[in-house]
């Protein structure tokens, strides 16, 4: 009995549905443009941060010595970074490893290698490239190294220069933006999701105004709310349900095509000093294709279904 029930109700709503194209289709726009809204704002949150954990890590203290620093020295000096809690690794580069480094980099510019050769020397210091456990820590590393001033058995100071490198501007600004981006694109997508209900909640309003009659002679013949109801409620589950699938469409072509759009805006320059990020959207949207379905289709008939509930429901009271 229950199952004839749902069976008609469901068979109902199919119907009214296609007999109702227009103005279903006007439904299924707007939840599409409120999902694509909120769809948006989790490519927004993932880029983002996928950009600042890049940067992060990119973020770092060179320690370059004197040329006349003995090795010993400067593995003392190694170990004692080693000690701070705020250190996560450190890489001691040679004077001789750093040489090579360049002549590599630098191998086809023949003017710079000539320039090199006459030299004569090794003008490369020795130095330790510092990776901190948190970027806020950096300053605190940098504060006591200059304070320490390491000196070799003499006295003399070996330490030439601290580089605090300047992404921490970045991250800086980063950390700033990203809390703004992620507020105004939560703004952005509770307005469509609101725009989304209302223009939902007047489709179904029109469609039950269009089957008074029919509505009528229901109640007429004993049909429960339950069952009046019911048809409008399958109605909009199947906007929800058609703006979900399309949204997902859209996020799929969004996510293959997002990076290859915001290198090419950012340059090929700045693209490559973040080691080419390219796949971000692409490699989130496969690895979290699960969630991101399971959150776009459950909105989507939230949408749809809840506000087609009230909808009828305030229709009912009349």
């Amino acid at each position: 009995m229950i199952f004839t029930a749902f069976k008609r109700i469901a068979r109902t709503g199919f119907i009214n549905f296609w007999r109702n194209g227009f103005l279903s289709f006007a439904a299924i726009v707007v939840i599409t443009l409120s999902l694509c809204a909120f769809g948006g704002l989790i490519f927004s949150s993932a880029f983002a941060r996928s950009l600042l954990t890049e940067v992060k890590n990119k973020v770092d203290i060179n320690v370059y010595f004197t040329l006349t620093a003995q090795e010993s020295d400067i593995l003392a000096v190694q170990k004692d970074i080693n000690s701070l809690p705020q250190v996560a690794s450190t890489t001691y580069i040679s004077s001789d490893q750093a040489l090579a480094a360049f002549k590599d980099r630098w191998q086809n510019n023949t003017l710079i290698m000539q320039g090199l050769d006459e030299i004569g020397t090794n003008p490369f210091p020795a130095s330790i490239n510092i990776k901190a456990k948190d970027p806020g820590q950096y300053g605190s590393i940098a504060t006591y190294l200059k304070n320490k001033n390491p000196v070799d058995s003499t006295g003399v100071a070996i330490v030439d220069k601290v580089n605090y490198v300047e992404n921490k501007l970045i991250i800086d600004r980063l950390s700033s933006i990203i809390p703004t981006v992620e507020k105004s694109g939560t703004t952005i997508a509770i307005i469509f999701a609101i725009v989304a209900i209302i223009v939902v909640f007047n489709t179904i309003r029109l469609i039950i105004y269009a089957a008074r009659d029919e509505i009528s002679v229901m109640k007429l013949v004993g049909a429960s709310n339950t069952y009046v109801r019911g048809p409008f409620v399958v109605s909009g589950i199947m906007y929800g349900l058609i703006s979900g699938v399309i949204t997902l469409i859209i996020m799929a072509a969004a996510a293959y095509w997002g990076d290859r759009i915001i290198l090419r805006l950012a340059g090929v320059d700045v693209a490559s000093n973040f080691q080419l990020m390219v796949n971000v959207f692409s490699s989130y949207f496969s690895k979290n294709f699960g969630q991101i379905f399971s959150l776009i289709m459950v909105a989507g008939v939230i949408l749809g279904g809840v506000s087609s509930y009230v909808a009828a429901r305030r229709y009912l009271r009349v």
